[in-house]
């Protein structure tokens, strides 16, 4: 879903916009951000409260560049404190509110490198507004399946750094949060990609915060939870949303990464899992799962370990399955050499 001719991807809208875009106000602080004077004191800027008339403003009365709609927001681009941003209005309905406040207060709440970083919002209009950071690489979906002006095939090293570093900020959310959160809605166009290529997961409007187990019925006042392909078919059964409900999702992104197929092909009907599932419960060989493009570019040892923790985190079992911080230490042992490697690659910019 999105407008793909563009590289940039704002959280639950597909929206994307060229890295070197640069059209919008320089002026864009108005009076709401004095980040360098935080830095100087050494305290981080959190997310501002804006007035209606400063979105306005910012965005030119919504006339500035639409880099993406989807089923629940507009997304604009402009500048915020002189840098590029994503203004995200989420539709105005009863429903679409309740949807923007539970992004709203879950990203208020969370802090994580690779969390996309909430910089301001305005809730005085029904349709709410979300100013989030700039994600000049687009987001996984569009690198690993192309689309818009991703080019070339996602080198194997990266590939396994961007599952780590999802694994993280998941792990985060389920171990690490109060309340903890279930992100509900784990794919590969919810990763964005930032300028160092580093993964910053996006879109809390599924989020439910305060489980433990963590367990809560579906009800008539929430929408399905999750996407094709990546929805945890004991939630589809029970209607019961856990953590290891986004364990599986996670272990569909895995066989992604490894494969390079789509989660969903709605042209065949065809569930990524399905196809892959006698090989991976009978323990097949990973080399023939490893997306044919990467060539012998990867690793077998790690390809192998990808592939038997992705088996389980799909099981069919959800109790089974492993916890997020459990999936974080097999990837960090099983996957040192690409980690090092990526992490030698980038400089310092972020964290792998």
């Amino acid at each position: 879903m999105g407008v793909q001719r563009y590289r940039f991807f704002c959280c639950g809208c597909g929206a994307n916009a060229a890295a070197g875009d640069r059209e919008g106000d320089d002026d864009g602080d108005f009076g709401v951000f004095d980040d360098k004077a935080q830095a100087e004191k050494g305290v981080e800027a959190g997310p501002r409260g804006l007035s209606l008339a400063q979105v306005k403003a910012m965005t030119g009365g919504f006339t500035s560049a639409v880099v993406g709609e989807g089923g629940f927001s507009t997304v604009y681009l402009a500048r915020l404190s002189g840098a590029l941003a994503a203004v995200k209005v989420h539709r105005s309905s009863e429903r679409l509110h309740r949807v923007f406040r539970q992004e709203l207060d879950t990203l208020q709440r969370v802090r994580h490198p690779h969390i996309v970083r909430l910089l301001a919002f305005c809730d005085q209009q029904e349709e709410g507004v979300l100013v989030l950071e700039f994600a000049a690489n687009g987001n996984l979906h569009e690198r690993l399946h192309g689309g818009g002006k991703a080019a070339g095939t996602m080198p194997w090293a990266r590939r396994v750094s961007v599952a780590l570093q999802t694994a993280r900020a998941l792990e985060y959310l389920h171990d690490r949060c109060e309340p903890q959160v279930v992100h509900g809605d784990v794919k590969a166009s919810n990763v964005l990609l930032d300028a160092s290529m580093s993964a910053k997961l996006c879109d809390f409007g599924s989020a439910r915060m305060g489980f433990s187990a963590a367990v809560r019925p579906r009800s008539s006042a929430h929408t399905m939870l999750g996407s094709p392909g990546y929805v945890d078919p004991h939630y589809i059964r029970t209607g019961v949303v856990t953590k290891k409900s986004d364990v599986y999702s996670f272990g569909v992104l895995l066989l992604e990464l490894l494969t390079g197929m789509e989660a969903f092909c709605a042209e065949e009907g065809r569930l990524l899992t399905a196809v892959l599932a006698p090989r991976l419960r009978a323990g097949g060989d990973a080399r023939g799962m490893v997306d044919e493009r990467l060539g012998s570019a990867y690793d077998a040892a790690e390809a192998a370990a990808v592939a038997a923790l992705a088996a389980a985190c799909v099981g069919e079992n959800p109790s089974l399955r492993p916890s997020m911080a459990d999936v974080v230490r097999t990837l960090e042992q099983s996957a040192q050499g690409s980690i090092s490697a990526v992490g030698r690659r980038s400089d310092g910019h972020g964290k792998v």
